[in-house]
Protein backbone atom coordinates (compact mmCIF):
# COMPACT_ATOMS: atom_id res chain seq x y z
CA UNK A 1 0.00 0.00 0.00
CA UNK A 2 1.54 3.55 -1.01
CA UNK A 3 1.66 6.08 1.56
CA UNK A 4 -1.40 9.01 1.44
CA UNK A 5 0.48 12.48 0.36
CA UNK A 6 -1.01 16.11 0.64
CA UNK A 7 -2.85 15.46 -2.78
CA UNK A 8 -4.97 12.79 -1.48
CA UNK A 9 -5.64 14.21 1.77
CA UNK A 10 -7.09 17.24 -0.72
CA UNK A 11 -9.22 15.04 -2.67
CA UNK A 12 -10.61 13.46 0.79
CA UNK A 13 -11.74 17.20 1.69
CA UNK A 14 -13.38 17.59 -1.70
CA UNK A 15 -15.62 14.75 -1.17
CA UNK A 16 -16.22 15.22 2.43
CA UNK A 17 -16.90 18.91 1.64
CA UNK A 18 -20.93 19.43 2.66
CA UNK A 19 -20.55 16.26 4.14
CA UNK A 20 -18.50 15.81 7.15
CA UNK A 21 -18.69 19.06 10.17
CA UNK A 22 -15.63 21.52 9.82
CA UNK A 23 -15.21 21.03 13.47
CA UNK A 24 -14.73 24.17 15.22
CA UNK A 25 -11.27 25.11 17.22
CA UNK A 26 -12.18 25.82 20.81
CA UNK A 27 -10.34 27.44 23.63
CA UNK A 28 -10.05 28.87 27.62
CA UNK A 29 -8.77 31.60 29.27
CA UNK A 30 -8.76 29.60 32.01
CA UNK A 31 -6.49 26.70 30.64
CA UNK A 32 -4.19 28.34 29.10
CA UNK A 33 -3.42 30.05 32.44
CA UNK A 34 -3.42 26.44 33.89
CA UNK A 35 -0.42 25.72 31.08
CA UNK A 36 1.52 29.02 30.50
CA UNK A 37 0.80 28.67 26.76
CA UNK A 38 -2.01 28.96 24.20
CA UNK A 39 -4.19 26.06 24.07
CA UNK A 40 -6.31 25.31 20.95
CA UNK A 41 -8.84 21.82 21.07
CA UNK A 42 -9.80 20.44 17.64
CA UNK A 43 -13.66 18.96 18.92
CA UNK A 44 -14.26 16.13 16.89
CA UNK A 45 -16.87 15.19 19.50
CA UNK A 46 -19.02 17.64 17.73
CA UNK A 47 -18.24 15.42 14.38
CA UNK A 48 -20.79 13.85 12.65
CA UNK A 49 -21.50 10.53 14.73
CA UNK A 50 -19.72 11.86 17.47
CA UNK A 51 -15.95 11.53 16.10
CA UNK A 52 -13.26 11.69 13.37
CA UNK A 53 -13.75 8.34 12.37
CA UNK A 54 -16.87 9.40 9.79
CA UNK A 55 -13.66 11.47 7.52
CA UNK A 56 -11.95 8.28 6.68
CA UNK A 57 -14.76 5.72 6.56
CA UNK A 58 -17.01 8.50 3.80
CA UNK A 59 -13.81 8.54 2.31
CA UNK A 60 -13.22 5.03 1.87
CA UNK A 61 -16.87 4.17 0.76
CA UNK A 62 -17.41 6.91 -1.97
CA UNK A 63 -14.98 5.60 -3.94
CA UNK A 64 -16.29 1.99 -4.11
CA UNK A 65 -17.80 1.41 -7.42
CA UNK A 66 -21.64 0.72 -7.05
CA UNK A 67 -21.55 -3.01 -7.19
CA UNK A 68 -19.37 -3.18 -4.27
CA UNK A 69 -21.70 -0.98 -2.21
CA UNK A 70 -24.94 -2.63 -3.47
CA UNK A 71 -22.63 -6.04 -1.69
CA UNK A 72 -22.29 -3.92 1.41
CA UNK A 73 -18.95 -3.45 3.55
CA UNK A 74 -18.00 -5.14 6.91
CA UNK A 75 -15.90 -3.50 9.19
CA UNK A 76 -14.47 -4.41 13.05
CA UNK A 77 -14.16 -1.33 15.46
CA UNK A 78 -14.54 -0.73 18.89
CA UNK A 79 -17.10 1.82 18.10
CA UNK A 80 -15.91 5.01 17.12
CA UNK A 81 -15.10 3.47 13.41
CA UNK A 82 -17.98 1.44 13.64
CA UNK A 83 -20.73 4.52 14.18
CA UNK A 84 -18.33 5.95 10.82
CA UNK A 85 -18.70 3.21 8.61
CA UNK A 86 -22.06 2.37 9.45
CA UNK A 87 -23.40 6.57 8.65
CA UNK A 88 -21.25 6.73 6.20
CA UNK A 89 -22.93 3.21 4.61
CA UNK A 90 -26.18 4.53 5.00
CA UNK A 91 -25.58 7.86 3.69
CA UNK A 92 -24.02 6.00 0.05
CA UNK A 93 -26.50 3.43 0.18
CA UNK A 94 -23.86 0.40 0.86
CA UNK A 95 -25.39 -2.51 3.36
CA UNK A 96 -23.29 -2.88 6.52
CA UNK A 97 -22.23 -5.20 9.30
CA UNK A 98 -19.89 -4.11 12.05
CA UNK A 99 -17.44 -6.34 14.14
CA UNK A 100 -17.80 -4.97 17.69
CA UNK A 101 -16.30 -6.13 21.41
CA UNK A 102 -19.68 -7.59 23.23
CA UNK A 103 -18.34 -4.53 26.22
CA UNK A 104 -18.48 -2.33 23.77
CA UNK A 105 -19.76 0.71 25.63
CA UNK A 106 -23.57 0.64 24.92
CA UNK A 107 -23.52 4.46 23.57
CA UNK A 108 -21.61 2.46 20.80
CA UNK A 109 -23.29 -0.11 20.10
CA UNK A 110 -26.92 2.15 20.14
CA UNK A 111 -25.31 4.61 17.96
CA UNK A 112 -24.11 2.06 15.37
CA UNK A 113 -28.05 0.27 14.95
CA UNK A 114 -29.38 3.76 15.01
CA UNK A 115 -27.51 4.17 11.37
CA UNK A 116 -28.77 0.58 10.69
CA UNK A 117 -25.79 -1.60 10.71
CA UNK A 118 -26.20 -5.17 12.05
CA UNK A 119 -23.34 -5.57 14.90
CA UNK A 120 -21.76 -9.14 14.97
CA UNK A 121 -20.10 -8.90 18.49
CA UNK A 122 -16.65 -10.89 19.75
CA UNK A 123 -14.73 -11.45 22.79
CA UNK A 124 -11.89 -8.47 23.31
CA UNK A 125 -9.48 -10.85 25.24
CA UNK A 126 -8.95 -12.72 22.17
CA UNK A 127 -7.07 -9.58 19.68
CA UNK A 128 -7.13 -11.95 15.98
CA UNK A 129 -10.33 -12.90 16.63
CA UNK A 130 -12.36 -9.57 14.83
CA UNK A 131 -10.09 -9.88 11.81
CA UNK A 132 -10.96 -13.39 11.58
CA UNK A 133 -15.16 -13.08 11.81
CA UNK A 134 -14.92 -9.93 9.34
CA UNK A 135 -12.99 -11.50 7.18
CA UNK A 136 -15.29 -14.78 7.23
CA UNK A 137 -18.26 -12.26 6.64
CA UNK A 138 -16.17 -10.58 3.57
CA UNK A 139 -15.55 -13.70 2.12
CA UNK A 140 -19.05 -15.35 2.88
CA UNK A 141 -21.11 -12.26 1.45
CA UNK A 142 -18.77 -10.57 -1.11
CA UNK A 143 -18.86 -7.43 1.16
CA UNK A 144 -16.24 -5.19 1.04
CA UNK A 145 -13.22 -4.80 4.32
CA UNK A 146 -13.15 -1.22 5.71
CA UNK A 147 -10.50 -1.14 7.70
CA UNK A 148 -10.06 1.14 11.09
CA UNK A 149 -6.67 2.75 10.33
CA UNK A 150 -4.24 1.31 8.22
CA UNK A 151 -5.32 2.05 5.09
CA UNK A 152 -4.55 5.02 2.57
CA UNK A 153 -7.84 6.47 2.07
CA UNK A 154 -8.96 6.08 5.52
CA UNK A 155 -5.90 7.51 6.66
CA UNK A 156 -6.75 10.66 3.90
CA UNK A 157 -9.74 10.80 5.22
CA UNK A 158 -8.53 11.48 8.88
CA UNK A 159 -5.97 13.86 7.72
CA UNK A 160 -8.57 16.44 6.77
CA UNK A 161 -8.96 17.04 10.38
CA UNK A 162 -5.27 18.41 10.17
CA UNK A 163 -6.15 20.27 7.05
CA UNK A 164 -8.55 21.82 8.46
CA UNK A 165 -7.01 22.71 12.22
CA UNK A 166 -4.41 23.99 10.73
CA UNK A 167 -6.34 26.26 8.51
CA UNK A 168 -8.21 27.27 11.36
CA UNK A 169 -4.88 28.14 13.16
CA UNK A 170 -4.30 30.99 10.58
CA UNK A 171 -8.04 32.32 11.36
CA UNK A 172 -7.36 32.98 14.34
CA UNK A 173 -4.01 34.25 14.32
CA UNK A 174 -2.14 31.10 15.71
CA UNK A 175 1.06 29.31 14.66
CA UNK A 176 0.93 26.19 16.05
CA UNK A 177 4.41 24.79 18.03
CA UNK A 178 3.02 21.64 18.39
CA UNK A 179 -0.31 19.40 17.22
CA UNK A 180 -1.33 16.51 19.76
CA UNK A 181 -3.46 13.40 18.60
CA UNK A 182 -4.54 10.60 20.23
CA UNK A 183 -3.28 7.13 18.81
CA UNK A 184 -4.71 3.30 18.40
CA UNK A 185 -3.90 2.23 15.33
CA UNK A 186 -2.50 5.44 14.20
CA UNK A 187 -4.97 5.97 11.27
CA UNK A 188 -5.92 9.77 12.79
CA UNK A 189 -1.99 10.95 13.33
CA UNK A 190 -0.64 9.53 10.15
CA UNK A 191 -3.20 11.97 8.02
CA UNK A 192 -2.81 14.52 10.58
CA UNK A 193 0.73 14.31 10.13
CA UNK A 194 1.11 14.57 6.62
CA UNK A 195 -1.29 17.63 6.42
CA UNK A 196 0.17 19.03 8.79
CA UNK A 197 3.80 19.00 7.75
CA UNK A 198 2.74 20.18 4.26
CA UNK A 199 1.02 23.13 5.57
CA UNK A 200 3.21 23.49 8.64
CA UNK A 201 6.94 22.11 8.43
CA UNK A 202 8.12 23.58 11.71
CA UNK A 203 5.19 22.45 13.73
CA UNK A 204 6.33 19.39 15.99
CA UNK A 205 3.49 16.05 16.41
CA UNK A 206 2.93 14.03 19.50
CA UNK A 207 0.88 11.04 19.74
CA UNK A 208 -1.12 10.89 23.46
CA UNK A 209 -1.11 7.23 24.77
CA UNK A 210 -2.97 5.66 27.94
CA UNK A 211 -0.55 3.68 30.25
CA UNK A 212 0.20 0.08 28.92
CA UNK A 213 -1.37 0.81 25.66
CA UNK A 214 1.66 3.41 24.99
CA UNK A 215 2.73 0.57 22.29
CA UNK A 216 3.32 3.73 19.56
CA UNK A 217 5.38 5.67 21.86
CA UNK A 218 7.90 2.95 22.60
CA UNK A 219 7.51 2.17 18.90
CA UNK A 220 8.36 5.73 17.87
CA UNK A 221 11.65 5.45 20.86
CA UNK A 222 12.57 2.29 19.43
CA UNK A 223 12.09 2.47 15.60
CA UNK A 224 10.25 -0.59 15.55
CA UNK A 225 6.83 -1.53 15.79
CA UNK A 226 6.44 -2.43 19.93
CA UNK A 227 2.81 -4.20 21.35
CA UNK A 228 0.83 -3.43 24.09
CA UNK A 229 1.71 -4.38 27.46
CA UNK A 230 0.38 -7.87 28.22
CA UNK A 231 -2.67 -7.55 30.90
CA UNK A 232 -3.51 -3.45 30.54
CA UNK A 233 -6.52 -2.30 31.09
CA UNK A 234 -7.38 1.43 30.87
CA UNK A 235 -10.67 3.59 30.17
CA UNK A 236 -9.75 4.72 27.07
CA UNK A 237 -11.58 1.82 25.12
CA UNK A 238 -10.94 3.68 21.89
CA UNK A 239 -7.32 3.54 22.30
CA UNK A 240 -6.86 0.02 22.86
CA UNK A 241 -5.11 -1.63 19.81
CA UNK A 242 -2.73 -4.09 20.51
CA UNK A 243 -0.07 -2.15 18.17
CA UNK A 244 0.49 0.71 15.38
CA UNK A 245 -0.63 -0.30 12.15
CA UNK A 246 2.17 -1.08 9.49
CA UNK A 247 1.40 1.60 6.81
CA UNK A 248 0.46 4.44 9.28
CA UNK A 249 3.37 3.77 11.75
CA UNK A 250 5.94 3.85 8.72
CA UNK A 251 4.34 7.46 8.53
CA UNK A 252 4.74 8.88 11.80
CA UNK A 253 7.91 7.42 12.12
CA UNK A 254 9.30 9.60 9.47
CA UNK A 255 6.69 13.08 10.77
CA UNK A 256 5.83 12.17 14.15
CA UNK A 257 8.39 13.63 16.95
CA UNK A 258 7.32 11.69 19.67
CA UNK A 259 4.94 9.83 21.79
CA UNK A 260 3.15 11.00 25.21
CA UNK A 261 1.75 8.99 27.36
CA UNK A 262 -1.32 9.37 30.96
CA UNK A 263 -2.51 7.55 33.05
CA UNK A 264 -6.61 6.61 33.83
CA UNK A 265 -6.76 9.27 36.36
CA UNK A 266 -4.90 12.33 34.53
CA UNK A 267 -7.58 11.54 31.66
CA UNK A 268 -10.66 11.87 33.98
CA UNK A 269 -9.28 14.94 35.06
CA UNK A 270 -8.57 16.37 31.27
CA UNK A 271 -12.37 15.20 30.90
CA UNK A 272 -14.16 17.33 33.36
CA UNK A 273 -11.46 20.33 32.83
CA UNK A 274 -12.96 20.12 28.82
CA UNK A 275 -16.82 19.74 30.62
CA UNK A 276 -15.93 22.86 33.07
CA UNK A 277 -13.51 25.15 30.75
CA UNK A 278 -15.12 24.41 27.07
CA UNK A 279 -18.14 22.88 28.03
CA UNK A 280 -17.40 19.75 25.81
CA UNK A 281 -17.87 15.81 26.22
CA UNK A 282 -14.78 14.18 25.68
CA UNK A 283 -14.44 10.17 25.99
CA UNK A 284 -11.68 8.81 27.83
CA UNK A 285 -9.54 7.95 24.75
CA UNK A 286 -10.43 11.27 23.07
CA UNK A 287 -9.17 13.48 26.30
CA UNK A 288 -5.54 11.86 26.58
CA UNK A 289 -4.09 14.53 24.30
CA UNK A 290 -5.46 17.47 26.69
CA UNK A 291 -4.50 15.24 29.71
CA UNK A 292 -0.93 15.04 28.24
CA UNK A 293 -0.96 18.82 27.80
CA UNK A 294 -2.01 19.67 31.40
CA UNK A 295 0.14 17.19 33.27
CA UNK A 296 3.42 18.96 32.12
CA UNK A 297 4.12 15.66 29.87
CA UNK A 298 4.72 18.40 27.02
CA UNK A 299 5.98 21.59 27.98
CA UNK A 300 3.69 23.98 26.89
CA UNK A 301 5.41 27.16 28.59
CA UNK A 302 5.20 30.06 26.24
CA UNK A 303 3.95 27.69 23.19
CA UNK A 304 0.74 27.53 21.00
CA UNK A 305 -0.47 23.48 21.03
CA UNK A 306 -3.34 22.38 19.13
CA UNK A 307 -5.30 18.86 20.92
CA UNK A 308 -7.37 16.75 19.08
CA UNK A 309 -9.91 15.81 20.79
CA UNK A 310 -10.87 12.33 18.79
CA UNK A 311 -14.69 11.99 19.97
CA UNK A 312 -17.45 12.17 22.36
CA UNK A 313 -19.46 8.90 22.60
CA UNK A 314 -18.96 8.14 26.04
CA UNK A 315 -21.90 6.42 27.98
CA UNK A 316 -23.80 8.82 29.96
CA UNK A 317 -23.22 7.23 33.58
CA UNK A 318 -19.60 7.06 33.21
CA UNK A 319 -19.32 10.21 32.26
CA UNK A 320 -21.82 11.63 35.32
CA UNK A 321 -19.32 9.50 37.05
CA UNK A 322 -16.04 10.97 36.08
CA UNK A 323 -17.08 14.22 35.83
CA UNK A 324 -19.35 14.25 38.84
CA UNK A 325 -16.23 13.19 41.37
CA UNK A 326 -15.28 15.88 44.14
Amino acid sequence: MQKPIFKDIEAAANRLNGIAVRTPILESQAINDIIGGRLLVKAEPLQRTGSFKFRGAYNKICQLSKAERKRGVVAYSSGNHAQGVSAAANLLGAPAIIVMPEDAPQVKLDGTRRWGADIVTYDRSDHDARNVIAGQIAEEKGMTIIPPFDDPEIMAGQGTTGMELISQCKEAGADPDAVITPVGGGGLMSGVATAVKHLSPETELFTAEPEGFDDTARSLASGQRQNMLPDAKSICDALLAPCPGELAFSVMADLVYGGLVVSDDEVRNAMTCAFNHLKLVIEPGGAVGLAAVLNGKYDSNGKTIVVVASGGNVDGAQYAKIVGRS
